[in-house]
Parts: structure tokens; C-alpha cells; sequence
């Protein structure tokens, strides 16, 4: 497995070897388009009540599962943080005397690295959908739409 250009360790910080080989496999179903080009300009979090519309472009292909979607107030939005680095155990988000491990946090490095947005859909036309709530980069691979029934602001 390749990794793409490793940022440096920050203090405290610990990465492991990673698996020789994938247990399972994915298709990217689309695209997502965000004002955001680099990761540090993403919002820690989306913010579905205020953020700026995004477009999550489907693959054509997939247009047929679009049906009933449009009818939904609120989506669960799961993307491939394609950027991250996977190897990264412990992390130091805020350049601290200590770390805590991957699974206590929300950040993109993580050994899958698979994100989850809870979003506003605003408006359905043909393959692309308008959201509101994203947090991340231009290009973003989409793995997975699931509509959301819990309460967002």
C-alpha cells in the first residue's frame, strides 16, 4: 500500500505499519464539490443551518437510487478522505504536552479513513444534489448516501 506524502509526526504522535493488503473493497459513487481546495481551510465541522451549498455529483450511473431522495429534509453524507494518512494511532490535534488515540477523535487521519456529514438537502436536479453541512475538500470521493431521521438545527 502506497501512502500519500506523509505529513511529519507532530509530538507525541505514533503511527504503526499497516496491513500488506485490503480485507474488502469500494466504488467511489461521486463527487463532492466544496468552496474548500486544501484541507486547512475545511470547517472542524459542517454547519447545516449556515454553511455554504455544496454539490455532491453522482456518478450517472447511480441515478436510479436518487428515487425518494428528494423528498428528504435531512442526508447522512460518507466520504473517503483520500488526503489522510492511515498509519497515525496517537495524535496531538492541538500541538499539546500529550496525544490521544485516532478513536477519540474526528480527525481525517485514521486507518480507514471514511468520514460521515450530517447535511441539509436543499434541492435535487437530475444527478446532483445541493447540500448544506460538508467539511471537506474539493473532490472529495463520495462513498455513500443514507438518509438521516435524527434532529439537526
Amino acid at each position: 500500500m502506497t501512502l500519500i506524502a506523509p505529513d511529519p509526526l507532530r509530538p507525541h504522535e505514533e503511527c504503526v505499519a499497516v496491513p500488506e493488503a485490503f480485507d474488502a473493497g469500494l466504488w467511489f459513487i461521486g463527487r463532492i464539490r466544496t468552496p474548500w481546495t486544501q484541507r486547512a481551510d475545511c470547517p472542524r465541522r459542517g454547519d447545516p443551518a449556515g454553511g455554504p451549498d455544496c454539490r455532491i455529483e453522482l456518478d450517472a450511473r447511480w441515478l436510479s437510487a436518487l428515487d425518494g431522495v428528494a423528498g428528504k429534509d435531512r442526508m447522512q453524507v460518507l466520504y473517503w478522505m483520500h488526503l489522510s494518512r492511515r498509519d497515525i494511532v496517537r495524535q496531538n490535534p492541538f500541538f499539546g504536552d500529550g496525544s490521544l488515540g485516532t478513536f477519540a477523535l474526528r480527525s481525517p487521519l485514521r486507518p480507514n479513513p471514511i468520514a460521515s456529514s450530517l447535511v441539509r438537502l436543499l434541492h435535487v436536479a437530475g444527478n446532483v444534489l445541493t447540500v448544506r453541512g460538508l467539511d471537506c475538500i474539493d473532490g472529495t470521493p463520495l462513498v455513500d448516501l443514507k438518509p438521516e431521521f435524527g434532529i439537526l438545527p
